[in-house]
């Protein structure tokens, strides 16, 4: 199956409006976080060569299944890829190149944590190929990242930091937000010190309480105190959406604010919902072949992933077929994260139908969604309550 044949099949290359990625998650971390519900673990001793012939297999699968695409992002997730060795991420990237011919402009993307040993090896990752980083910061006060499970200081990331800055020509971070007892003028001395550090891409996330995860099983008992409630909360985030706008870093996703041209390329896949290989466990992907748009997983557990992967030459453990219906869904709660928002007629080609013209209007009437041309996107105002509009208009 040639991919790179266009056919008028919508069903065929809806892809193509997103644009074609790869992830790869490395599940392997120094400790596990308290919040974090991500398929991660730690590991006392890991083969890296071993990996690296594992992924190798995974990729050259992959790619002989979807050929002839053109590989617009790489990214590097996990777990804490900046544990991967140097040597180990330069093999998957040359795997993926055997694979598919890369964009001119390819983003490789590899998430970081900012502590010493990570920071060391960040020069021998721009060499191997990675051109972003994206830092687990997660906050800026010391006695905060000791409750988050943070291994790093607010010292060592703001060194970690500028060393990447000297690495690469593109840095991202994260922070935390509606941590506990944290008030509004704190998240806003935050903001500012993040501002300060002349970034072009922050990703700011609302703290979320997982079921499965060390604060949720400390929440269930009511030991987990200080968190503040849904009001406060929405305070910070519409708080956070001025200062960034204000500052040139409006959001153009509902967590993820960028200077222009500062967007990631690799998520703007996701939420465009172009197609993207995954390889590693539990890795998720989606991938169009032959008309049919599959969901597929990975075995989670990292031993299991690697015993079918050596067994079997693969370690794919789901691969279900989408109906149209689902791709529509699919696209609809992905392109309304977007402040460009979705293309009505892309949703209706796949629905089959057209969106609900009586929700639309009293969505619009309240203010909370607009429409211009065949573009539909949640306004300032809609974004804090998406889900809602979500549910009126997939209903």
């Amino acid at each position: 199956m040639i991919q790179d044949q266009i056919s008028p099949d919508p069903a065929a290359n809806d892809w193509r409006s997103g644009g074609f990625g790869l992830y790869v998650h490395w599940p392997f971390c120094a400790s596990k976080c308290p919040y974090c519900d991500f398929n991660s673990h730690v590991a006392g001793a890991i083969d890296q060569s071993r990996w690296a012939r594992a992924y190798e297999v995974e990729l050259a699968r992959l790619g002989q299944q979807a050929p002839g695409r053109v590989l617009n992002s790489i990214f590097f997730g996990g777990g804490t890829p900046s544990l991967m060795a140097p040597e180990t991420v330069a093999s998957v990237i040359e795997a993926a190149r055997a694979a598919w011919p890369f964009a001119n402009d390819i983003e490789i993307t590899l998430e970081a944590n900012p502590t010493s040993v990570e920071m060391g090896r960040f020069r021998a990752y721009a060499e191997a190929g990675v051109n972003r980083l994206s830092m687990g910061v997660q906050a800026l006060n010391d006695a905060d990242l000791h409750k988050l499970g943070r291994m790093h200081s607010v010292a060592e990331a703001q060194a970690a930091f500028d060393i990447a800055r000297s690495a690469f020509d593109r840095v991202s971070f994260d922070l935390i937000y509606a941590r506990q007892d944290q008030s509004r003028e704190a998240w806003r001395k935050e903001l500012t010190e993040a501002l300060a550090m002349a970034v072009d891409h922050l990703s700011l996330y609302q703290l979320t309480i997982e079921p499965g995860t060390a604060f949720g099983a400390r929440h269930d008992k009511g030991g987990l105190k200080g968190l503040p409630d849904d009001d406060l909360a929405a305070d910070m985030y519409l708080e956070t959406q001025d200062i960034l706008a204000e500052a040139g870093m409006p959001a153009y996703e509902v967590s993820n604010h960028a200077r222009d041209g500062a967007q990631s390329r690799h998520n703007l896949v996701y939420w465009r919902q172009g197609d993207w290989a995954a390889a590693g466990p539990g890795a998720h992907g989606r991938l169009t072949l032959d008309r049919t748009r599959y969901a597929t997983e990975a075995h989670r557990a990292p031993g299991a992933w690697l015993a079918a992967l050596e067994a079997e030459g693969t370690g794919e453990s789901l691969r279900d077929a989408l109906t149209l219906e689902d791709r529509a869904l699919e696209y609809l709660l992905m392109s309304l994260r977007l402040a460009e928002g979705m293309e009505i007629s892309r949703y209706e080609a796949l629905a089959g139908q057209a969106l609900p013209a009586d929700k639309l209007a009293d969505l619009s009437q309240m203010g909370l969604v607009t429409r211009r041309g065949d573009r539909l996107a949640a306004t300032d105002q809609g974004r804090p309550v998406l889900n809602a509009i979500l549910r009126e208009l997939a209903a």
